[in-house]
């Protein structure tokens, strides 16, 4: 288990450990590029067959509001750590003929052309984006392996992030209800987990269909007209 508070850390293993369960605590604050170091160190001794990367935060602000100093750590947490860690766990997997890389994104992911961009998140849409697109792309490249990939994006979740705003959404998803989502879908081979919503496979469906549409009619060696006409 890891995560920035060992204080935390230590109290939940201790709970896991009194109902059985073997826990190794490994304090890490993946916002740093020396916490992803320390994950990834421990991760290359091969052991780790399950990866579950869920550490995120909002960072919610209009981009001119934001830190320039914050920009890197947000990014690193939320888009750079999830893939420097299944490249660290995920040799080992291949070597052993069997693994499962989990990450969660969110279902902001899919929002960047929303009629009503969601103010306040450019970077954490962005970064969400970029691991749902990863994601993605590493399930097409592990296709034939016996490793599998899936991306959780959730809506609201009742828990403590974005200082707990989510439990007082009556809306909200539970937090258990997210995970046995995750367990189902990776039973049901899904590589992308919308938990809430109930006819997944359409709108999947739709959205490769607009991917295709959009990677095969724009690849031409000639300019759309639209570009060519006197008023352009």
């Amino acid at each position: 288990m890891v995560a920035r508070r060992a204080d935390r850390l230590n109290a939940l293993a201790q709970d896991l450990r009194a109902g059985g369960a073997g826990i190794e605590v490994l304090p890490a604050d993946l916002a740093t590029h020396d916490g992803i170091t320390a994950v990834t160190d421990r991760l290359a001794a091969g052991d780790v067959r399950m990866l579950i990367s869920n550490a995120g935060a909002s960072g919610y602000a209009p981009l001119t509001e934001v830190d320039p100093a914050d920009i890197d750590p947000l990014l690193t947490l939320n888009a750079v750590a999830p893939i420097r860690l299944v490249r660290a766990a995920l040799p080992a997997m291949l070597a052993a003929g069997e693994g499962t890389i989990v990450t969660v994104a969110s279902l902001l992911a899919f929002s960047a052309g929303s009629m009503e961009p969601p103010s306040r998140r450019t970077l954490y849409v962005a970064a969400k984006a970029a691991t749902l697109g990863f994601t993605r792309t590493l399930a097409c490249e592990l296709a034939g392996t016996p490793v599998r990939v899936q991306v959780v994006c959730p809506g609201v979740v009742a828990t403590e992030w974005n200082s707990g705003a989510g439990r007082a959404i009556p809306w909200a998803m539970s937090p258990e209800d997210v995970v046995s989502a995750s367990l189902a879908g990776l039973r049901l081979g899904e590589t992308v987990c919308v938990p809430g919503l109930e006819d997944q496979a359409a709108a999947l469906d739709a959205l490769l269909a607009a991917e295709i549409a959009l990677l095969t009619g724009g690849n031409q060696p000639t300019l759309a007209a639209r570009y060519t006409s006197p008023r352009a």
